[in-house]
């Protein structure tokens, strides 16, 4: 008889750990049209920095943006199933969860615009 190793279980559960993460991903990239959305902005984001040759450091800021948005549009899909699995119907409350969990990201959003146009536009300038 073969005994689970404490190494053995550790593995599993950790392949188990980052499956699960992962089909949230392929959830999240698959069905969610926000999802959809930041792909291609995120994919246009890495080409136009690709193509303007941008240093580490804005390569770093640029990263670091479209990981928390990313993230941050994750938590508020995950958050309004949750809200929706646990009132149907309108509650106040639940809106007020909605709209402030939106709102994280709507913020993260614009601060990830407003440093993109720090990085770029002197870029773009530069090639007209």
């Amino acid at each position: 008889m073969i005994q689970n190793t404490s190494a053995t279980v550790y593995r599993q559960t950790l392949n188990k750990t980052f499956s699960t993460a992962f089909n949230g991903i392929r959830y999240f990239f698959k069905t969610e049209r926000n999802g959809k959305i930041q792909a291609g902005v995120s994919l246009i984001t890495i080409f136009s920095g690709l193509y303007l040759k941008l240093n580490a450091i804005e390569w770093i800021v640029i990263v670091l943006c479209i990981g928390s948005v990313l993230a941050l549009e994750m938590i508020n899909t995950a958050l309004e199933h949750l809200c929706n699995l646990v009132h149907k119907d309108y509650h106040p409350s639940i809106k007020i969860i909605k709209d402030v969990a939106a709102g994280a990201v709507l913020i993260f959003s614009v601060i990830s615009v407003v440093s993109g146009l720090i990085i770029f536009l002197p870029k773009l300038f530069v090639l007209l």
